[in-house]
């Protein structure tokens, strides 16, 4: 048996793949966000993934103003090689002029980013993308771990040096005051 060769959309352009280069690909690409230069194929999502990711966007989007817009699986364009793609993200209502042609946000329309880790994903989730919306000025993060309990969602706000401190670690209740206010139970979010 021998192995496909590369599409030739596949092969890394000359300097590297950029930001634009995610709009170019061809629809029959898989979901890619780039970090550092590099395309990452988005794995599959396991069913608590997707249960927590679909009912937490719902609930931030109950409690956003109606000036705000929450979205999943759109990428956030942080530079000319980064266009990491969070779970959810929470948009100023600036941002969205053109939800048809809409493919990334940039991180001074961004209120929040979520990422839901993956165990395939779990180094970019917990280290890379979070240190990157940072140093972007994404005034908000938060992080959804799987415990044996259910979902424990990780706070952190974006201080004036630059990088997040964390702010809590809610199982139960997540109740915040910024971007903001919320109230929701976590519970709900994996039933």
């Amino acid at each position: 048996m021998t192995a496909e060769p590369l599409p030739e959309w596949f092969r890394t352009p000359p300097g590297g793949w950029t930001a634009d280069d995610l709009d170019a690909l061809p629809p029959e690409a898989p979901r890619m966000e780039l970090i550092d230069g590099a395309l990452i194929v988005v794995s599959p999502q396991s069913a608590f993934h997707s249960q927590v990711m679909r009912r937490l966007a719902d609930a931030i989007e109950l409690c956003a103003p109606d000036e705000v817009e929450v979205d999943m699986r759109i990428t956030v364009r942080l530079g000319m090689h980064q266009r990491p793609e969070p779970d959810i993200v929470a948009v100023r209502p600036s941002a969205v002029d053109d939800p048809q042609a809409r493919t990334f946000y940039l991180p001074e329309e961004v209120l929040l980013v979520v990422e839901i880790v993956s165990p395939e994903s779990k180094d970019r989730d917990r280290e890379t993308k979070p240190m990157k919306y940072a140093r972007a000025g994404i005034p908000h993060f938060w992080r959804v771990e799987k415990e044996p309990t259910g979902p424990a969602v990780h706070v952190f706000e974006l201080e004036t040096t630059g990088a997040y401190v964390g702010t809590g670690i809610h199982r139960d209740r997540l109740k915040v005051d910024v971007p903001f206010p919320m109230d929701i139970d976590v519970r709900t979010l994996n039933r």
